[in-house]
């Protein structure tokens, strides 16, 4: 089984900057991507961005420039850098993450997600 702990979240100004961390652990054979996702109230869960095994990296529109999405080389944990924040990136974010278990099984793991909310 394999479990994904975020952390990072909380309360940041517009304009400010946070940095999210997830940290996956358990029984994983390989990855081939990890990613962000975010949901809004009332609104449904949309990727935000991703990193795959081969280190390409593709973000929404709305998080460009802004927004960076790295994993450090043993793929144990990813981060995403926020910057430029906008009261509209207020959301619970969430990582993910698509691979194959040590038994060679396809896995789609979802963390709990943790809060980030910017004010105006």
């Amino acid at each position: 089984q394999v479990e994904l702990v975020e952390s990072g979240g909380g309360l940041v100004q517009a304009g400010g900057s946070l940095s999210l961390s997830c940290e996956a652990s358990g029984s994983i054979f390989s990855i081939n991507a990890m990613g962000w996702y975010r949901q809004a109230p009332g609104q449904q869960r949309e990727l935000v961005a991703v990193i795959t095994s081969g280190g390409s990296t593709n973000y929404a529109d709305s998080v460009k420039g802004r927004f960076t999405i790295s994993r450090d080389n043993g793929w144990n944990t990813m981060y995403l850098q926020m910057n430029s924040l906008k009261p509209e990136d207020t959301a619970v974010y969430y990582c993910n993450t698509k691979g194959y278990s040590g038994n060679r099984r396809p896995f789609d793991a979802w963390g709990q997600g943790t809060l980030v909310t910017v004010s105006s």
